[in-house]
Protein backbone atom coordinates (compact mmCIF):
# COMPACT_ATOMS: atom_id res chain seq x y z
CA UNK A 1 0.00 0.00 0.00
CA UNK A 2 1.15 3.58 -0.69
CA UNK A 3 0.97 6.67 1.51
CA UNK A 4 -2.62 7.03 0.27
CA UNK A 5 -3.63 4.66 3.13
CA UNK A 6 -5.90 2.80 0.72
CA UNK A 7 -5.48 0.53 -2.28
CA UNK A 8 -8.64 1.89 -3.92
CA UNK A 9 -8.59 4.96 -6.20
CA UNK A 10 -10.41 8.12 -5.25
CA UNK A 11 -9.78 11.73 -4.38
CA UNK A 12 -9.78 11.26 -0.58
CA UNK A 13 -6.47 9.80 0.56
CA UNK A 14 -6.59 10.22 4.36
CA UNK A 15 -8.92 11.36 7.15
CA UNK A 16 -9.46 15.13 7.18
CA UNK A 17 -11.88 17.57 8.85
CA UNK A 18 -13.89 20.44 7.36
CA UNK A 19 -16.12 23.14 8.88
CA UNK A 20 -19.92 22.96 8.70
CA UNK A 21 -22.83 25.17 9.79
CA UNK A 22 -25.39 22.71 11.22
CA UNK A 23 -24.69 23.42 14.91
CA UNK A 24 -25.44 27.13 14.67
CA UNK A 25 -28.76 26.31 12.97
CA UNK A 26 -29.98 24.55 16.11
CA UNK A 27 -30.41 21.00 14.81
CA UNK A 28 -28.69 19.40 17.85
CA UNK A 29 -30.69 21.17 20.57
CA UNK A 30 -32.76 19.02 22.94
CA UNK A 31 -36.07 20.55 21.83
CA UNK A 32 -35.40 19.86 18.16
CA UNK A 33 -34.18 16.31 18.84
CA UNK A 34 -37.13 15.42 21.07
CA UNK A 35 -39.54 16.70 18.42
CA UNK A 36 -37.95 14.67 15.64
CA UNK A 37 -37.86 11.54 17.82
CA UNK A 38 -41.59 11.95 18.45
CA UNK A 39 -42.49 11.93 14.78
CA UNK A 40 -39.80 9.74 13.18
CA UNK A 41 -41.16 6.44 11.77
CA UNK A 42 -40.40 3.53 14.12
CA UNK A 43 -39.32 1.30 11.20
CA UNK A 44 -36.45 3.72 10.45
CA UNK A 45 -34.87 3.36 13.89
CA UNK A 46 -31.77 1.21 14.41
CA UNK A 47 -31.08 0.91 18.15
CA UNK A 48 -27.89 -0.96 18.98
CA UNK A 49 -25.95 -1.90 22.08
CA UNK A 50 -22.39 -3.21 21.61
CA UNK A 51 -20.48 -5.34 24.12
CA UNK A 52 -16.73 -6.02 23.89
CA UNK A 53 -14.41 -8.64 25.32
CA UNK A 54 -10.78 -8.07 26.34
CA UNK A 55 -9.55 -8.76 22.81
CA UNK A 56 -11.83 -6.08 21.37
CA UNK A 57 -14.23 -8.58 19.80
CA UNK A 58 -17.82 -7.36 19.68
CA UNK A 59 -21.29 -8.78 20.21
CA UNK A 60 -24.39 -6.90 19.12
CA UNK A 61 -27.81 -6.50 20.72
CA UNK A 62 -30.59 -4.73 18.85
CA UNK A 63 -33.56 -2.85 20.26
CA UNK A 64 -37.03 -1.72 19.22
CA UNK A 65 -38.26 1.88 19.25
CA UNK A 66 -40.59 1.23 22.18
CA UNK A 67 -43.22 3.53 23.63
CA UNK A 68 -41.23 6.40 25.13
CA UNK A 69 -41.96 9.96 24.12
CA UNK A 70 -39.28 11.78 22.17
CA UNK A 71 -38.08 13.58 25.31
CA UNK A 72 -37.99 10.33 27.30
CA UNK A 73 -36.13 8.49 24.54
CA UNK A 74 -33.60 11.30 24.41
CA UNK A 75 -33.08 10.97 28.17
CA UNK A 76 -32.65 7.19 27.91
CA UNK A 77 -29.93 7.69 25.28
CA UNK A 78 -28.18 10.28 27.45
CA UNK A 79 -28.19 7.96 30.47
CA UNK A 80 -27.40 4.67 28.76
CA UNK A 81 -24.97 3.00 26.40
CA UNK A 82 -27.05 3.12 23.24
CA UNK A 83 -26.25 3.89 19.61
CA UNK A 84 -29.39 5.07 17.79
CA UNK A 85 -29.51 5.62 14.02
CA UNK A 86 -32.42 7.38 12.34
CA UNK A 87 -32.24 6.22 8.72
CA UNK A 88 -33.36 8.14 5.61
CA UNK A 89 -32.86 11.60 7.05
CA UNK A 90 -33.32 12.98 3.55
CA UNK A 91 -37.05 12.27 3.91
CA UNK A 92 -37.40 12.00 7.70
CA UNK A 93 -35.93 15.44 8.48
CA UNK A 94 -35.72 17.33 5.16
CA UNK A 95 -34.79 20.65 6.78
CA UNK A 96 -31.64 19.13 8.27
CA UNK A 97 -30.85 17.35 5.03
CA UNK A 98 -31.15 20.47 2.89
CA UNK A 99 -28.83 22.37 5.23
CA UNK A 100 -26.33 19.48 5.20
CA UNK A 101 -26.35 19.29 1.41
CA UNK A 102 -25.25 22.93 1.24
CA UNK A 103 -22.27 22.14 3.46
CA UNK A 104 -21.60 18.95 1.50
CA UNK A 105 -21.28 20.98 -1.70
CA UNK A 106 -18.43 22.95 -0.15
CA UNK A 107 -16.72 19.80 1.12
CA UNK A 108 -17.07 18.05 -2.24
CA UNK A 109 -15.47 21.01 -4.00
CA UNK A 110 -12.34 20.52 -1.85
CA UNK A 111 -11.61 17.23 -3.65
CA UNK A 112 -10.78 17.39 -7.34
CA UNK A 113 -12.87 14.98 -9.37
CA UNK A 114 -15.30 13.98 -6.60
CA UNK A 115 -18.85 13.89 -7.99
CA UNK A 116 -21.55 12.28 -5.89
CA UNK A 117 -24.40 10.75 -7.91
CA UNK A 118 -26.38 9.45 -4.95
CA UNK A 119 -26.58 10.52 -1.29
CA UNK A 120 -28.35 9.23 1.82
CA UNK A 121 -28.12 10.03 5.50
CA UNK A 122 -28.68 8.86 9.02
CA UNK A 123 -28.87 10.91 12.20
CA UNK A 124 -26.85 9.29 14.98
CA UNK A 125 -27.73 9.89 18.65
CA UNK A 126 -25.37 8.05 20.99
CA UNK A 127 -24.78 7.66 24.70
CA UNK A 128 -21.74 9.19 26.43
CA UNK A 129 -19.90 5.86 26.72
CA UNK A 130 -21.07 4.29 23.46
CA UNK A 131 -18.55 2.76 21.07
CA UNK A 132 -18.94 1.51 17.52
CA UNK A 133 -16.86 -1.51 16.49
CA UNK A 134 -14.32 -1.88 13.70
CA UNK A 135 -16.21 -1.80 10.38
CA UNK A 136 -16.36 -0.23 6.94
CA UNK A 137 -19.05 1.56 4.94
CA UNK A 138 -19.78 0.53 1.35
CA UNK A 139 -19.92 4.19 0.32
CA UNK A 140 -18.07 7.44 0.73
CA UNK A 141 -18.91 9.12 4.04
CA UNK A 142 -18.99 12.63 5.45
CA UNK A 143 -19.60 12.61 9.21
CA UNK A 144 -21.03 15.95 10.32
CA UNK A 145 -20.54 16.25 14.07
CA UNK A 146 -23.06 18.41 15.94
CA UNK A 147 -22.78 17.74 19.67
CA UNK A 148 -20.41 16.12 22.17
CA UNK A 149 -16.95 14.77 21.38
CA UNK A 150 -15.98 11.70 19.37
CA UNK A 151 -12.69 9.98 18.74
CA UNK A 152 -12.39 8.16 15.42
CA UNK A 153 -9.77 5.59 14.55
CA UNK A 154 -9.28 5.29 10.78
CA UNK A 155 -7.20 2.35 9.49
CA UNK A 156 -5.45 1.59 6.20
CA UNK A 157 -7.53 0.13 3.40
CA UNK A 158 -5.16 -2.72 2.50
CA UNK A 159 -5.99 -6.41 2.38
CA UNK A 160 -4.71 -7.02 5.92
CA UNK A 161 -7.11 -4.49 7.43
CA UNK A 162 -9.90 -4.76 4.85
CA UNK A 163 -10.22 -8.27 3.37
CA UNK A 164 -12.16 -8.20 0.11
CA UNK A 165 -13.93 -11.46 0.87
CA UNK A 166 -15.45 -9.78 3.91
CA UNK A 167 -16.30 -6.72 1.83
CA UNK A 168 -18.18 -8.94 -0.61
CA UNK A 169 -20.27 -10.38 2.20
CA UNK A 170 -21.18 -6.95 3.53
CA UNK A 171 -22.08 -5.51 0.11
CA UNK A 172 -24.20 -8.59 -0.61
CA UNK A 173 -25.93 -8.19 2.79
CA UNK A 174 -24.80 -11.58 4.00
CA UNK A 175 -23.25 -10.03 7.13
CA UNK A 176 -23.32 -6.68 8.93
CA UNK A 177 -20.55 -4.11 8.39
CA UNK A 178 -18.19 -5.41 11.09
CA UNK A 179 -14.78 -6.71 9.95
CA UNK A 180 -12.26 -9.11 11.53
CA UNK A 181 -10.39 -7.10 14.17
CA UNK A 182 -7.05 -7.47 15.91
CA UNK A 183 -5.70 -5.27 18.70
CA UNK A 184 -2.45 -5.07 16.73
CA UNK A 185 -4.28 -2.83 14.22
CA UNK A 186 -4.17 0.03 16.72
CA UNK A 187 -0.60 0.89 15.77
CA UNK A 188 -1.79 1.62 12.21
CA UNK A 189 -4.69 3.92 13.07
CA UNK A 190 -5.01 7.59 12.17
CA UNK A 191 -6.69 9.03 15.29
CA UNK A 192 -8.99 12.04 14.94
CA UNK A 193 -10.89 13.87 17.70
CA UNK A 194 -14.07 15.41 16.35
CA UNK A 195 -15.65 18.52 17.85
CA UNK A 196 -19.06 20.08 17.09
CA UNK A 197 -18.97 22.13 13.90
CA UNK A 198 -16.47 19.85 12.17
CA UNK A 199 -17.13 17.24 9.49
CA UNK A 200 -14.82 14.28 8.88
CA UNK A 201 -14.04 12.60 5.58
CA UNK A 202 -11.90 9.50 5.02
CA UNK A 203 -10.88 7.33 2.05
CA UNK A 204 -13.50 5.16 0.38
CA UNK A 205 -14.10 1.94 2.37
CA UNK A 206 -11.50 2.83 5.03
CA UNK A 207 -12.06 0.66 8.13
CA UNK A 208 -12.80 2.68 11.23
CA UNK A 209 -14.22 2.56 14.72
CA UNK A 210 -15.67 5.24 17.00
CA UNK A 211 -15.54 6.08 20.71
CA UNK A 212 -17.60 8.78 22.40
CA UNK A 213 -15.60 10.81 24.92
CA UNK A 214 -17.98 10.75 27.91
CA UNK A 215 -20.58 13.04 26.38
CA UNK A 216 -23.92 12.55 24.65
CA UNK A 217 -23.19 12.85 20.93
CA UNK A 218 -25.17 13.87 17.85
CA UNK A 219 -23.85 13.38 14.30
CA UNK A 220 -25.22 13.23 10.79
CA UNK A 221 -23.60 10.54 8.66
CA UNK A 222 -23.95 11.27 4.94
CA UNK A 223 -23.25 8.39 2.58
CA UNK A 224 -22.44 9.23 -1.02
CA UNK A 225 -21.86 7.13 -4.09
CA UNK A 226 -19.83 8.12 -7.14
CA UNK A 227 -19.84 6.18 -10.39
CA UNK A 228 -16.49 4.56 -9.53
CA UNK A 229 -17.81 3.43 -6.13
CA UNK A 230 -21.04 2.12 -7.68
CA UNK A 231 -19.04 0.12 -10.22
CA UNK A 232 -16.85 -1.37 -7.49
CA UNK A 233 -19.79 -2.21 -5.22
CA UNK A 234 -21.46 -3.96 -8.12
CA UNK A 235 -18.29 -5.91 -8.81
CA UNK A 236 -18.06 -6.90 -5.14
CA UNK A 237 -21.66 -8.14 -5.25
CA UNK A 238 -21.02 -10.14 -8.41
CA UNK A 239 -17.91 -11.64 -6.84
CA UNK A 240 -19.95 -12.64 -3.77
CA UNK A 241 -22.41 -14.49 -6.02
CA UNK A 242 -19.58 -16.21 -7.93
CA UNK A 243 -17.93 -17.24 -4.67
CA UNK A 244 -21.24 -18.56 -3.27
CA UNK A 245 -21.37 -20.94 -6.23
CA UNK A 246 -17.88 -22.26 -5.64
CA UNK A 247 -16.00 -19.87 -7.90
CA UNK A 248 -12.82 -17.97 -7.07
CA UNK A 249 -13.11 -14.48 -8.57
CA UNK A 250 -10.11 -12.22 -8.53
CA UNK A 251 -10.18 -9.18 -6.31
CA UNK A 252 -11.60 -5.93 -7.63
CA UNK A 253 -8.44 -3.96 -6.81
CA UNK A 254 -6.88 -5.67 -9.83
CA UNK A 255 -9.72 -4.66 -12.19
CA UNK A 256 -9.72 -1.66 -14.50
CA UNK A 257 -12.84 0.45 -15.00
CA UNK A 258 -14.27 -1.47 -18.00
CA UNK A 259 -14.21 -4.78 -16.09
CA UNK A 260 -15.69 -3.16 -12.98
CA UNK A 261 -18.48 -1.68 -15.12
CA UNK A 262 -19.27 -5.07 -16.66
CA UNK A 263 -19.49 -6.67 -13.22
CA UNK A 264 -21.65 -3.81 -11.97
CA UNK A 265 -24.05 -4.42 -14.87
CA UNK A 266 -24.04 -8.12 -14.02
CA UNK A 267 -24.88 -7.29 -10.40
CA UNK A 268 -28.06 -5.50 -11.48
CA UNK A 269 -29.29 -8.63 -13.24
CA UNK A 270 -28.23 -10.87 -10.35
CA UNK A 271 -30.13 -8.70 -7.86
CA UNK A 272 -33.26 -8.75 -10.01
CA UNK A 273 -32.99 -12.54 -10.15
CA UNK A 274 -32.62 -12.78 -6.35
CA UNK A 275 -29.23 -14.46 -6.64
CA UNK A 276 -28.40 -13.81 -2.97
CA UNK A 277 -31.08 -13.30 -0.35
CA UNK A 278 -30.23 -10.84 2.40
CA UNK A 279 -29.35 -12.48 5.71
CA UNK A 280 -29.63 -9.26 7.70
CA UNK A 281 -33.09 -8.07 6.69
CA UNK A 282 -34.54 -8.87 10.09
CA UNK A 283 -32.88 -8.80 13.50
CA UNK A 284 -34.35 -10.31 16.64
CA UNK A 285 -35.05 -7.33 18.91
CA UNK A 286 -34.31 -8.03 22.56
CA UNK A 287 -34.78 -4.71 24.39
CA UNK A 288 -36.34 -1.28 24.15
CA UNK A 289 -35.02 2.00 25.55
CA UNK A 290 -35.97 2.83 29.11
CA UNK A 291 -35.02 5.68 31.42
CA UNK A 292 -33.17 4.81 34.62
CA UNK A 293 -32.13 1.21 33.82
CA UNK A 294 -28.69 -0.26 33.14
CA UNK A 295 -27.39 0.78 29.71
CA UNK A 296 -30.75 2.42 28.95
CA UNK A 297 -32.01 -0.99 27.75
CA UNK A 298 -35.26 -2.18 29.32
CA UNK A 299 -37.42 -5.23 28.84
CA UNK A 300 -39.04 -5.58 25.44
CA UNK A 301 -42.71 -4.58 25.57
CA UNK A 302 -45.43 -6.71 24.09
Amino acid sequence: MTDRRTRYPGPITEARTHPHTLVEQGFAEDEALAAILDRYPAELFDINLYDYDEAGQVSLRTGARGRLSGAELLEAIKQGRLWVNLRQVETGWPELWQAAMKDFAAIQSAYAGMRAVKTAGQLILSSPKARVPYHFDAAGVVLFHLRGRKRLFVYPGDEAHLPERNMEQVVARQTTEELPYDLAFEGDAQVMDLEPGRALTWPLYAPHRVENLDRFCVSLSMDFQTWPSRFRNGALFTNAVIRSRGGAPRFTDGMATPELAVRWAASLALKRAGALKSRIADFQRDFEPQVGVVDGAGALGR
